[in-house]
């Protein structure tokens, strides 16, 4: 059974339905139907939206591959987390021009370790299971 990635893909899927609904909600207010019209909160919203959707499905998919294979899932899930909280971290970052970058930059530190962790778990796993 995949629980850590279908924990993980649920919870990615609520913050997800929450920026899509964060850019819903400009679009409504500033009569935006396509694009961004020049609107700077607009663009940082679709930002952070379309920068989950950039990381999330592959990041998934190492987690699902991992799972499948019998990596522990202490491991899996800490990753898990680091890789959710870097994605709550991220939007928070770039909400506004005021908003503290270094919130953006430990939520793009914390996708990016998880992700190469994930990668590196995946082939150290594949590579030891086909040499014993």
């Amino acid at each position: 059974m995949l629980y850590i990635t279908a924990l993980s893909a649920s919870v990615l899927a609520g913050l997800c339905v929450m920026l899509s609904l964060n850019v819903v909600g400009i679009r409504r207010k500033e009569k935006i139907s396509v694009g961004d019209g020049g609107n700077e909160d607009l663009l940082r919203a679709m930002r952070a939206q379309a920068n989950l959707l950039e990381y999330a499905p592959i990041t998934l998919i190492l987690l699902a591959c991992a799972e499948i294979n019998g990596v522990h899932r202490l491991l899996l899930f800490l990753l898990a987390m680091a890789f959710i909280a870097g994605r709550v971290l991220h939007p928070a970052g770039i909400k506004t021009a005021q908003s503290s970058g270094s919130a953006r930059v430990l939520g793009m530190q914390l996708t990016l370790v998880s992700m190469l962790a994930l990668c590196v778990v995946n082939i150290l796993w594949v590579v030891w299971r086909l040499i014993s």
